[in-house]
């Protein structure tokens, strides 16, 4: 059993900064990639940010140059640290993890049940 938990989220003004964090526990082996996605109100879900257990980012063109992954392995937690924030990154943002399950041996992904954030003035 894993559980993600996001936290970090909340009201910010156009042009403000967040940094949102996510972490795994439970039965985990080890985690590959991890990513953020995110849910505006009317619109699809989509992928904001991956990264992988090496370190290799990939970014939505919607946040490259403003939004930054990370993670810290040790700590199974991975970060979105999100400046220059406008209306438009209003949304639902989830966590996602490749988790790797030592025994049963199997990789399978986990979602956080995601965070808040709005950007307003």
């Amino acid at each position: 059993q894993v559980q993600l938990v996001e936290s970090g989220g909340g009201l910010v003004q156009p042009g403000g900064s967040l940094r949102l964090s996510c972490a795994a526990s439970g039965s985990i082996f080890s985690i590959n990639a991890m990513g953020w996605s995110r849910q505006a109100p009317g619109k699809q879900r989509e992928s904001v940010a991956t990264i992988t257990r090496g370190g290799s980012t990939n970014y939505a063109d919607s946040v490259k140059g403003r939004f930054t992954i990370s993670r810290d392995n040790d700590k199974n937690t991975v970060y979105l640290q999100m400046n220059s924030l406008a209306p438009d990154d209003t949304a639902v943002y989830y966590c996602n993890a490749d988790v790797v399950n030592n025994f049963p041996s199997f990789v399978a992904v986990a979602w956080g049940q995601g965070t808040q954030v709005t950007v307003s003035s």
